[in-house]
């Protein structure tokens, strides 16, 4: 589908992926790398501005507003196949189905969105997970050889746009795949099981770098690891210390070497006790970076200096209060944005109370004084 951008791209005298790698390594900058971390899907339904230029998903809207491009590209680094998907009742005005995932879950009928509740996991003994891990997990599976010819011609070497290599998931998506609960149960109850997932993780992103990294030229690592919540982690900081740590340092050796010094990873929380393990092992820039579970960003980045940075950051619950607090709030990360190793956008999808109006002025708002037209 063709976009017709609804505002010019912030002016500029270095390319998107030139202005990333200095911005990440705290060098001098045209101006700020420009980008969102996208919207909820009420967002393309409630906002007059998505429903009358047609705009339904986040990457139109991302083509919509004329950010700066970023993006990455992996394997399949989790279960193929997956659960099949399928509807098990319908009533009370709620849906009862299994995921990808193989989770039992109730959903609403009317399809508005709401994190999912969770009834039962396919996975809750280790006679479970040899099964799964026999017919899911297969490293060999077709879907886990990867087209390098596609993705050179798809990302050529000259691009002028910063790309990511996926990293994957060490236990985030062991998180979905148990449930919150029944991964806490598990690390205890069983966590030879629990680790053995985590090394099944760990071998399958080993196998997509190993098929791309000799190939290809990246910008950054990217993963996703939502395991921690407003009260910090979900697992045990011996487990993720003895566990998952070592398994992310293998992942590192491996991108260390192909010339990679920037890894992301996405997870939401208070990841402040995860931070010592994350840098150890060379993940070193938080990603959406949610404030309101942990503290603001220059918090963190005066306790780090330059060994961290930040993408995100921007509390979505001060976007809802208007443009006074808006204002207020991105004057607070001005000076980060100056410092370079922090890219501002909102710390999470944005949600739909945040005015469309006042949207429109935070983004003009961020252009006016992080453009530096």
């Amino acid at each position: 589908m063709d976009i017709t951008p609804c505002r010019d791209k912030w002016a500029g005298t270095m390319s998107d992926r030139e202005r990333f790698n200095r911005q990440m390594h705290y060098q001098s900058i045209d101006r700020c790398f420009n980008m969102e971390f996208g919207y909820w899907e009420e967002n393309f339904e409630l906002w007059p501005l998505f429903k009358e230029n047609g705009i339904t998903t986040n990457g139109q809207a991302d083509r919509f507003f004329n950010f700066d491009r970023i993006t990455s590209v992996g394997s399949a680094t989790w279960m193929r196949p997956g659960f099949p998907e399928e509807t098990i009742s319908e009533e009370n005005g709620k849906r009862l189905i299994q995921n990808r995932d193989g989770l039992i879950a109730e959903v609403p009928i009317d399809g508005h969105g709401t994190i999912p509740h969770y009834l039962k996991s396919s996975i809750t003994t280790p006679d479970d997970w040899k099964q799964c891990k026999e017919e899911r997990f297969d490293l060999n599976h077709p879907d886990r050889t990867i087209d390098i010819a596609a993705l050179q011609q798809r990302h050529p070497a000259d691009r002028d746009y910063p790309l990511g290599v996926g990293c994957g998931s060490m236990i985030g998506k062991i998180r979905d795949m148990l449930t919150f609960e029944g991964l806490a149960y598990a690390c205890y109850d069983y966590p030879d099981m629990v680790e053995d997932m985590v090394e099944t993780c760990c071998q399958l992103v080993e196998n997509s770098l190993d098929q791309l990294l000799p190939h290809m030229t990246f910008d950054c690592a990217t993963g996703w690891e939502d395991i921690c919540y407003k009260n910090g982690p979900i697992v045990s900081l011996d487990f993720f210390t003895e566990v998952i740590v070592p398994r992310y340092k293998r992942i590192g050796a491996k991108i260390h070497a192909a010339g990679i010094d920037l890894w992301y990873t996405d997870c939401d929380g208070d990841v402040r006790p995860l931070l010592p393990g994350f840098m150890e092992a060379g993940i070193n820039c938080l990603f959406p970076y949610e404030v309101n579970s942990c503290i603001h960003p220059a918090e963190l980045l005066s306790e780090y200096g330059t060994d961290l940075r930040i993408m995100g950051g921007i509390d979505k619950l001060e976007m809802r209060k208007g443009k006074e607090a808006i204002r207020a709030y991105l004057d607070s990360v001005a000076p980060l944005v100056e410092r370079g190793g922090y890219i501002p956008f909102c710390d999470h999808r944005c949600p739909p109370d945040v005015s469309p109006d006042d949207y429109i002025y935070y983004l003009d708002l961020k252009e006016k004084m992080f453009g530096m037209g």
